[in-house]
């Protein structure tokens, strides 16, 4: 039933491209035969079998840096969810840096008489996730320390816009308009405003006229304020911590999309492309499948791509006793850096844990079947158990160490005045 395998080629597979192996050392290598993890792992999926619940729709991974501990079915694509998410990540921190900054830019047609501009408000997007109500509300108030009260004419969108996770331009113009003006605010912009900055100014930024989108920007742009977005370490920070479906979409569709985004993460990280079946960039759908030793080997990546940026998983992803959002009502060790993933059908958690006796462990477990609640509550206690067998370390690795500074939404030194350009 449970595949005690420690075999060269898997392991390889799992941790190409990290230049943690060598032909020698892989010649050479012994692995370790922890019977106590193992037991503890046989024994979690006899359990779920005895309540009926098929092995064969589970999946248990468990690797130090170089060596294979536990593997149940672990080359085995399993629906996965939204470990999804961590595909999207590894593929956009190679497409740009982690520090990254998506730049809106908003002008005006027309001339500014007495506070009202006689022409249109114009926006010039570049795929910015994260612009939401906090952010819409620094523009304002930056747009009227111009001067700047009321818009005769229309909002000209150029694409790409989002807004709220609102990719539609058209849509998120709506919001846009809305959240300039105070007067207009809805409940939820309300208490929104209420979280941000002691002090922060309620805007009134008028705009009498409707959304318009257009693929060119007009002639007659007088380009006045220039927004910077989080970097892309914080987005996928937060994409991750709520797993949120439409950023990783927004993400994901910059380079390329599920159907190129799985091959592609497939190849950098060494695994066979069965492994990493992708149809978006969010997990939303049974047809996404990664096997547990592909997610692993995502982990491993992602740490070998930020730490050269002198960054680190804690940067990204949410941590045990840090963050929320996914993790709120979970159990797991403290500082355990964890991805979840949940549909009606699919419990998926893959993370790392700090270790006494190898470092940094990485796990990753797929349950299918009708059980969610129980595999979560199975998982944590699995989890919390592997820390036990191991050892929690006494100091925490790098890994578990983030060096990114701490950003904020509507945090106005993110504008940039072009009035003097």
């Amino acid at each position: 039933m449970l595949e005690l395998l420690a075999t060269v080629d898997l392991l390889w597979q799992a941790t190409t491209g990290q230049a943690i192996l060598n032909e020698t050392t892989l010649a050479t290598m012994v692995f370790p035969r922890e019977q106590v993890v193992q037991q503890r792992v046989t024994d979690y999926l006899e359990a779920l079998e005895q309540k009926g619940i098929p092995v064969t729709d589970q999946g248990v991974w468990l690797q130090t840096q170089d060596q294979l501990l536990v593997n149940h079915q672990g080359d085995r694509p399993l629906s996965a969810a939204s470990i999804t998410k961590i595909a999207t990540t590894l593929a956009i921190l190679d497409k740009f840096p982690p520090h990254h900054e998506f730049l809106t830019r908003f002008g005006t047609t027309g001339d500014l008489v007495n506070g009202v501009v006689k022409g249109d408000l114009v926006i010039v997007g570049s795929n910015d996730p994260l612009f939401v109500w906090e952010e819409a509300i620094m523009v304002a108030n930056a747009l009227n320390d111009l001067g700047i009260r009321q818009i005769d004419g229309n909002v000209v969108i150029v694409p790409p816009f989002a807004m709220n996770y609102t990719d539609d331009p058209g849509s998120a113009g709506v919001i846009l308009k809305q959240a300039m003006d105070s007067r207009q605010w809805p409940g939820e912009l309300q208490d929104t405003y209420n979280r941000m900055a002691p002090g922060t100014p309620r805007p009134q930024l008028a705009i009498a006229g409707q959304v318009m989108i257009t693929e060119t920007i007009p002639a007659d742009t007088k380009f006045l304020l220039e927004h910077r977005s989080l970097p892309l370490v914080e987005i996928l920070r937060q994409m991750n911590i709520y797993s949120n479906n439409d950023m990783s979409e927004m993400l994901a569709d910059m380079v390329g999309g599920g159907p190129v985004l799985g091959p592609k993460v497939a190849e950098m990280i060494g695994v066979p492309t069965q492994e990493i079946q992708l149809i978006n960039g969010s997990g939303l759908g049974d047809e996404n499948r990664i096997s547990p030793r592909a997610a692993c080997g995502m982990f491993q990546m992602l740490q070998t791509q930020l730490g050269a940026q002198n960054l680190s998983l804690a940067d990204i992803l949410p941590m045990a006793g840090r963050d929320g959002g996914t993790l709120d009502y979970r159990t797991l060790p403290q500082s355990t850096l964890v991805k979840t993933g949940t549909l009606w059908n699919v419990s998926a958690l893959t993370g790392i844990i700090p270790t006494q006796k190898y470092g940094t462990v990485c796990f990753s477990i797929i349950n299918g079947g009708p059980h969610l609640d129980g595999f979560r509550q199975e998982q944590e206690n699995l989890v919390q158990g592997f820390m036990d067998d191991l050892g929690r370390a006494s100091t925490l690795p790098l890994e578990f160490q983030g060096n990114s500074p701490p950003f904020r939404l509507g945090d106005r030194e993110r504008n940039r005045s072009l009035t003097g350009t």
